[in-house]
């Protein structure tokens, strides 16, 4: 069984601290090589309760622009005001101020940006008001619960994290890389990856490698461990398998220990110009998948996103520790900013399993190092970087004692089930964005 300190998301072990690198202001740091549990052996499994973690990481919307909306005991959305809509605001050059408003369709337009450079304008040193000026008025879009029900629907049973950010002020590729490897080795944007390409400590596969815990990316179109080209091309085939896969492990209770669940990148990601009707069914098929498969009783699958897409989120992402000494690979003339001192923005992220804390919503810090941590702390594996090292594995969302989903909960159907429709949007366009009325000054 987890030990209390654990359950309670602490960071296990007294051993293995050193003074922070650079830039660090969060106190002590835990050193890249230190295990969750110093007193046991690497690759002890320290949560016998759960033998297969899923990661579905979907793409670009942040969590104002999905879930603020969401009402649900003490979540951190919007502020609404008296007519029931977002009191949030952001401005234009000129001085005219955009509200937030209801996305008119489930399709989107191609404005929004999460460059590096216009990720630290929204940014703004904390203010949050350069989203507009970055990424046009669609920045203050958001869908609520009739657009999304499925995944309101989820973000309503089981637990949701409101402090979940990104790992970095960038694109997908630098933040797929923490998930991977806890960090981008100099990444910010979305360049292609040298074939030389690999982190020093190597990639959490590696560690799930060394100590026999079996892994597979399931992809559809890309995996994501093609971020690292090394890594991609000694495991395709083998543990880099096409997504039908996936549905027949689910199907048979065979799910390794540890596996990437990956959309069509080009229809069913969410990123824009994309249908979200499209990624929403997706995602509805994978959990369907777990919960309905034999393995239900000791899976846990996380849902998440990658990066914030350019979407407006009111919260501003707090100092985080660099994961090594490498710098950001800025382009000429632009800034490096915090470096690599700084989450990204908060995106969604839930745990469904039958070992979810139910009726609880995560105000801890996590980024996408805390899925490492997660899966590092189970297998007391050695962390990769200081990122992981210091993260906190979201245990406090997860009650250990007894499944509170040991009977699958019935969840909404997504809307491309029930509304066929919601897909003429995606030959009439996505509508009037902005919305009439939703600019002032």
């Amino acid at each position: 069984m987890l030990k209390t300190g654990l359950a309670a998301g602490a960071v296990a072990g007294t051993g293995a601290w050193r003074s922070a690198p650079a830039g660090w202001r969060g106190g002590p740091a835990r050193k890249p090589g230190s295990l969750p549990d110093p007193g046991l052996p690497a690759g002890t499994d320290t949560i016998p309760q759960i033998e297969h973690i899923v990661v579905v990481m979907m793409e670009n919307h942040s969590y104002d622009n999905r879930l603020g909306m969401l009402r649900r005991g003490g979540a951190d959305g919007f502020r609404l005001g008296l007519t029931g809509k977002p009191t949030a605001t952001n401005p234009y050059r000129d001085g005219r101020i955009q509200h937030a408003f209801r996305m008119p369709t489930t399709c989107q337009n191609s404005t929004v940006t999460q460059e590096w450079g216009n990720s630290h304008i929204q940014y703004d040193n904390g203010k949050m008001d350069g989203f507009v000026i970055t990424s046009g008025a669609e920045s203050m879009g958001y869908w609520q619960e009739e657009d999304q029900p499925f995944y309101y629907s989820l973000a309503r049973t089981f637990p949701i994290a409101d402090r979940y950010f990104c790992s970095v002020l960038g694109q997908t590729y630098p933040n797929r890389r923490y998930l991977l490897a806890a960090t981008s080795i100099g990444q910010i944007n979305d360049t292609l990856p040298a074939l030389t390409d690999y982190p020093a400590n190597g990639t959490i596969f590696d560690q799930l490698d060394k100590h026999s815990v079996t892994w597979k990316d399931y992809y559809t179109t890309l995996p994501s461990v093609a971020l690292f080209p090394e890594l991609y091309l000694k495991n395709i085939g083998t543990k880099v398998v096409p997504i039908a896969n996936f549905f027949t492990d689910a199907a048979a209770g065979t799910l390794p220990g540890y596996c990437l669940v990956e959309p069509d990148y080009g229809n069913q990601s969410e990123e824009n110009p994309q249908n979200i009707v499209a990624g929403e069914a997706f995602v509805a098929s994978v959990v369907n998948a777990v919960i309905n498969g034999p393995g239900w009783d000791k899976t846990l699958l996380i849902w998440t996103y990658d990066e914030h897409g350019g979407y407006y989120d009111h919260v501003p992402p707090p100092a985080a520790i660099a994961p090594d000494a490498i710098p950001p690979a800025v382009p000429a003339g632009q800034s490096a900013y915090d470096g690599f001192g700084r989450y990204g923005f908060r995106v969604p992220f839930a745990i469904v399993s039958p070992w979810a804390r139910a009726d609880y919503v995560s105000h801890r810090v996590f980024d996408h190092t805390s899925i490492l941590k997660l899966v590092e702390t189970k297998w007391n594996l050695p962390a990769l970087t200081y990122r992981d090292a210091n993260a906190l594995a979201m245990l406090d969302m997860l009650d250990l004692r007894r499944p509170a989903f040991a009977e699958p909960p019935a969840l909404a159907k997504p809307l491309l089930e029930t509304d066929p429709a919601s897909l003429s949007c995606n030959v009439t366009g996505p509508g009037v964005i902005p919305p009439p009325g939703s600019v002032t000054g």
